[in-house]
């Protein structure tokens, strides 16, 4: 019998996502809480890095914000669409 997926990323490894954000952005709350949910529901982890604190991000996403990463690359802006983060997500990483 095939044994049960861990549901847990191996130690060490990087989170696959990435959240974009700062501080006081309701945009940013709403895809803060998309994020969580779908990455505990499918065992995975996130990060969130603060664009005030970060210049290179200011500058590249400033207009986007909040920004998902999805294994480094962009993902969504403004919104994170739920069946759309789970789908990238259970795509093999590349």
């Amino acid at each position: 019998m095939p044994s049960a997926p861990n549901p847990q990323p191996p130690q060490g490894s990087a989170p696959r996502v990435t959240l974009i954000a700062k501080p006081g952005c309701h945009l940013c709350e709403s895809a803060r809480a998309t994020i969580a949910s779908v990455t505990e529901e499918l065992g995975e982890t996130f990060e969130e890095l603060n664009v005030l604190e970060r210049p290179d991000l200011m500058e590249k996403y400033a207009e986007e914000i909040p920004v998902t990463l999805v294994d480094g690359r962009q993902h969504d802006f403004w919104r994170v669409d739920e069946a759309r983060l789970r789908a990238a997500l259970t795509q093999p990483t590349r």
